[in-house]
């Protein structure tokens, strides 16, 4: 399993680079998730996980991915990871939460 930290998240995110994260022994690069487009997101969700693969992966990891095969708890586990790894989750917005009190004095 591919450890990084938050900072280094953080880092590969906004530089771009690739994250890792592994899945069944084999480490793959994985696109930061703000790099995602809205169709490789809606893969994900719909278990097309080939598509997901071909948008998110680096080109060369994903026929590695499509050989291994894996069951939907491994591949559950390494999107989760490679998520993590890449620094934000998608739907996670950067901005600050509004307040849940106004601040408007009648």
């Amino acid at each position: 399993m591919s450890a990084t930290t938050p900072a280094q998240a953080q880092e590969n995110e906004a530089n771009g680079e690739y994250g890792t994260a592994s899945l069944c022994g084999a480490d793959l690069r994985i696109k930061p998730v703000t790099a995602w487009r809205p169709s490789y997101l809606r893969a994900l969700r719909e278990a097309d996980y080939d598509t997901w693969a071909a948008g998110v992966l680096h080109e060369d990891d994903v026929q590695t991915f499509i050989d291994l095969d894996a069951t939907f708890e491994e591949i559950n586990a390494f999107t989760s990871e490679a998520m993590a790894s890449t620094g934000e989750t998608p739907g996670k917005s950067g901005r600050p939460s509004a307040s849940s009190k106004t601040t408007r004095r009648r």
